[in-house]
């Protein structure tokens, strides 16, 4: 029996080589437990293709699979796959219409032999072509979030985004969502040792937070042995509701809005 719940994974890397052989299955496992929507990062230009592919395919089977929406970027961990020619690819999908939002795209100076200033360079050009396409961008930020900032707030993107992973602080927080950003919550939140960021799930405003598996990555505490799957953004959603006042079905509610607004979708 198919949930009644509307339960939007604001991060999925659904076509990753981890689904294969199972896709279709886990698609079908997700919309069982109310994942209507699912938006996929892209993260090398390898790869663009065929996500754009199982976008367009998968959302014409909405009656048994949830809706798949595109995003195409380039991910800071992958320096090494990444041309120049790629950001001219970038620039004619963005222009033909093909994505909802620039990304995966940011800053990772966890890596430890990572080129900070190669690194920054390919984000402000994404975050250009974002701006002169008007659209938001996913953003994954490791160790850098100060760094981040003070790019985003040079560029003042229009439509903002979303702040995959989040992992700052409380003043952090609020300063990207000053900057017109929403907090990505994902399968951290489930374990109880994450206290900092179990406390800014309660405490932040729900208008600013939108819900990620981030699957296969991320596993929840309770299959961290196991790659991570879209249906457990129900097990996330279920943790952020144990740990706020408001009612599920509005939490549920809310957290899909955010992720709609960001990608100015308009669904009945």
């Amino acid at each position: 029996m198919e949930s009644d719940l509307d339960l939007f994974d604001s991060h999925c890397h659904l076509d990753f080589a981890a689904f294969d052989g199972w896709r279709d299955q886990a698609l079908r496992n997700a919309r069982s437990v109310g994942v209507r929507q699912i938006l996929l990062p892209g993260v090398t230009a390898q790869y663009w293709s065929r996500l754009l592919q199982l976008c367009q395919l998968q959302s014409q089977a909405y009656e048994h699979y949830p809706l798949l929406y595109p995003a195409l970027g380039m991910h800071p961990c992958f320096m090494a796959e990444h041309r120049p020619e790629h950001l001219e690819l970038l620039q004619q999908h963005l222009a033909g219409g093909e994505a909802l939002a620039v990304g995966e795209i940011g800053l990772d100076f966890f890596i430890s032999d990572s080129d900070v200033q190669a690194q920054q360079l390919l984000l402000e050009r994404q975050l250009l072509l974002a701006k002169q396409y008007d659209l938001p961008v996913l953003l994954h930020v490791r160790k850098a979030h100060d760094q981040m900032l003070k790019t985003l707030r040079r560029f003042k993107l229009p439509r903002g985004g979303v702040v995959h992973a989040f992992s700052g602080s409380e003043q952090q927080a609020h300063i990207y969502i000053d900057l017109g950003f929403k907090l990505g919550f994902g399968g951290v939140l489930s374990y109880r040792r994450a206290t900092k960021l179990r406390h800014l799930a309660a405490t932040l405003p729900l208008e600013s937070m939108v819900l990620e598996t981030d699957a296969p990555d991320m596993p929840l505490s309770d299959w961290r042995e196991e790659p991570n799957r879209p249906e457990r953004v129900r097990d996330i959603f279920e943790v952020l509701y144990s740990l706020r006042s408001e009612a599920p079905e509005h939490i549920a509610r809310q957290t899909t809005a955010n992720v709609r607004e960001v990608l100015a979708l308009n669904i009945a």
